[in-house]
């Protein structure tokens, strides 16, 4: 099957967080949205197929699942990234920073110290500060259009801070690195050495660009296995979000255990019923149509990176090695953060993601999502030339 990306479908007044809440959020209500990770493209026709099926037996219960929906995400995971993973490791939970959080929760104490890399995925700071635990930041060096890891600062706030917990972004949000294997290795020794367990969010795992590879972190060596937290969830994947299913890989059984029970401690039991519905189906059936969404986002960001050159040569993409989050760098525009955002909302009329929600090192920078149709693009970034 072709599958068709560059049909717009009318997101508004569908309750949708990223087109209908504007006024709420505090924002204009004319700008065009390019913000929250989330894509304007139907799901794959299979999985809403599964969802009406489900629809239809009309009765909405209790559910959990068998050894068919297993099969699915570890055949996902084995045939994409050489991931195997056993039945028991599996822990479903409503969403990857649900995740996180129960880690931050069961594995750490109140003051205990948590380490994150800026600029990152806000959601990391939020989660660490609400459950009032010490936030830890290993900054990420920006040199020469592109991001590396600081790994002698690194060591040195885990040992200074006595850091037990560090979550790492895999595929980076919002930088769109892509770790390379003596990276992650690296950092996975630190930790070893200094007992600092990993959580691995790796939701963005599937939108890997042409000459990049994803590795699942546990994969790299039997000691990272047994002391890493893997979260993963189709929902970037195929749109899902709203879904509300994740799948959290725990080798380690005391892990697991400590893990289970701050879960059960929530209160929250199983899944939705649709969500587990929709991810088995998209696991199962969905690898065509995400390889030509994959072909089509790539597609995109040629288009983004020569208009860029062309018409705003003086916004530097930083070239994206994984994602459809694209972070964008106006510092030469000599602007502060609140000049710059004030010039995207009231004159380019556009909605991304300012610079300084991922920490004070996204000062000067913006995120756009490119997971819309063509026109949709084209559109925003003729907008966005005003701000000359």
């Amino acid at each position: 099957m072709t599958y068709n990306f560059d049909k717009i479908i009318d997101r508004k007044n569908t309750n949708s967080l990223k087109f209908d809440f504007a006024k709420e959020i505090g924002k204009p209500d004319d700008l065009l949205p390019l913000w929250v990770a989330d894509m304007d493209f139907k799901t794959p026709a299979e999985v809403t197929e599964a969802l009406i099926k489900t629809a239809k037996h009309s009765i909405f219960g209790y559910t959990d699942t068998k050894a068919d929906y297993f099969s699915a995400v570890r055949n996902w995971f084995l045939k994409g990234f050489d991931f195997n993973p056993r039945p028991e490791w599996l822990v479903k939970t409503p969403g990857v920073v649900f995740a996180i959080s129960m880690a931050i929760r069961a594995l750490t104490d109140k003051g205990d110290a948590v380490l994150i890399q800026k600029p990152v995925y806000y959601p990391f700071s939020e989660v660490i500060i609400a459950n009032e635990r010490q936030l830890i930041n290993n900054p990420l060096i920006y040199k020469e259009g592109k991001y590396f890891i600081d790994f002698e600062d690194f060591e040195r706030k885990i040992v200074e801070n006595k850091v037990r917990l560090f979550i790492l972004c895999s595929p980076h949000n919002p930088v769109g690195r892509i770790w390379t294997k003596d990276e992650l290795t690296e950092m996975g020794n630190i930790c070893l050495k200094h007992h600092c367990l990993i959580v691995s969010d790796e939701i963005h795992c599937d939108f890997v660009y042409s000459g990049y590879k994803h590795y699942i972190f546990s994969t790299l060596a039997p000691e990272f296995l047994n002391n890493s937290i893997i979260c993963t969830a189709p929902s970037k994947t195929f749109n899902l979000a709203g879904l509300q299913a994740s799948n959290v890989f725990i080798a380690n059984s005391d892990i697991r255990h400590q893990f289970k029970k701050e879960i059960h401690k929530t209160g929250y039991s199983q899944l939705n019923t649709m969500g587990l519905a929709a991810c088995q189906s998209a696991y199962e059936y969905g690898e065509d149509w995400l390889r030509q969404l994959k072909e089509y986002l790539a597609e995109n960001l040629t288009y983004l990176r020569e208009l860029l050159a062309e018409k705003l040569p003086r916004v530097k993409l930083i070239e994206p090695e994984g994602t459809y989050l694209i972070w964008l760098d106006f510092t030469e525009l000599g602007l502060s953060q609140k000049e710059l955002d004030n010039l995207i909302l009231h004159k380019a009329k556009l909605w991304l993601d300012s610079g300084t929600m991922f920490g004070t090192e996204g000062e000067g920078f913006q995120r756009i999502n490119i997971a819309c149709p063509k026109l949709t693009l084209q559109t925003a970034l003729s907008q966005l030339e005003k701000i000359q």
